[in-house]
Formats: C-alpha cells, sequence, structure tokens
C-alpha cells in the first residue's frame, strides 16, 4: 500500500506537531538566552555547587555597555526579549542573563536576590528599586553610577537613563541590591 505525497505531508505534520506539543507541555519556565557571542560560563555538573562569582570590573563594565546599547527599545508590558520590547523587570533579566546570571522574572522576586546595600553604598552593575505602581518595589533599573540609572520605564515607552537622586526617582526609593552570584 503506497502512501500519496499528501499522506506523507500529513503524517510529518502530525509527527512535528507532537514533537512540539511534547517540548511545550513540560511546564518548564523559558529563560532568556543570551545572544550570540555572549559571555557565558560552562554549565556546572549535576550535584557540583557553584562559588559565587562577584562581578568584576571587567563583568560589569560588559553588563553596562549590553544594557546601554538598548537603549531606545520600546516598552512592551510583560516584555523580555529586545525584538520585541521590555518592561523593566524583563530588561533587567535580560541584561543580567547575556553575562551569565540567572534572575527570577518578577521585581518582587528580584529584590530578594543577592546583597542588600544601602543608597551611599551603590555601584555601577548593582539593582535599584523603586515604588511606582504597588506598595513596595515595583519597579527596577540598572545602576550606571553617579546616581543615575538604566531602565525601560513606560511613560515614554523606551528603554533610557535617568538620575534616581533627585526628582522622582528619589522620592519613590526602595533600596537596592548587589547581585554577586552567577545563575
Amino acid at each position: 500500500m503506497s502512501m500519496t505525497n499528501r499522506g506523507r505531508g500529513l503524517v510529518a505534520l502530525l509527527f512535528a506537531s507532537g514533537i512540539v506539543a511534547g517540548c511545550a507541555s513540560g511546564g518548564r519556565v523559558p529563560r532568556p538566552q543570551p545572544f550570540p557571542g555572549a559571555n557565558v560560563p560552562a554549565p556546572v555538573p549535576d550535584g557540583a555547587n557553584p562559588a559565587p562569582a562577584a562581578h568584576t570590573p571587567l563583568a560589569v563594565s560588559e553588563l553596562l555597555t549590553t544594557a546601554l546599547a538598548l537603549r531606545g527599545t520600546p516598552y512592551l508590558n510583560g516584555g523580555s526579549e529586545p525584538s520585541r520590547g521590555f518592561d523593566c523587570s524583563g530588561f533587567v533579566q535580560w541584561v543580567f542573563a547575556q553575562h551569565g546570571t540567572v534572575l527570577p522574572r518578577e521585581v518582587r522576586e528580584q529584590y530578594d536576590e543577592g546583597e542588600k546595600i544601602r543608597s551611599d553604598e551603590v555601584q555601577a552593575g548593582d539593582l535599584v528599586f523603586f515604588q511606582t505602581v504597588s506598595r513596595g518595589a515595583s519597579h527596577v533599573g540598572i545602576a550606571l553610577g553617579s546616581g543615575e540609572f538604566v531602565h525601560a520605564p513606560s511613560s515614554r515607552g523606551v528603554v533610557r537613563v535617568e538620575n534616581y537622586t533627585s526628582g522622582y526617582w528619589a522620592s519613590r526609593w526602595v533600596g537596592a541590591r548587589r547581585i554577586t552570584k552567577s545563575g
């Protein structure tokens, strides 16, 4: 019994659908993937406990270069990739992922990561948090130094640099965290 080309195509389509459905049904939360050429650490063998890797000045410099290269990327509520747009926590998560550090997706979860630091201890590469739409940490950005940070706000719709030490952002300051571990 010979199968027609149409029949073969239908079988191939059903087979491919089964493979895709199998991958999608795993219940795993997708993680941001580094762009080609990103500095990604080698995988850690199962059962091994990697030592935390502090951000070196070079790593912070590279992290900030990645973040600043995204200026002008449109704001998108729930966005987590440069081709579509970012919200604040998606922006921070994506930037850190490009340098091998896995962060949670939500602002409140990111606020629980790393080491809590005082406002006078903030350095370039630290996360800075603000209260905007809800009580507690509801907005996040990446400190650049000299009181500036890069973030994905919704008011003007693009990733941009602003000062957090005066005006709007200073009055909404919640805290800062230093991320010193790799994912």
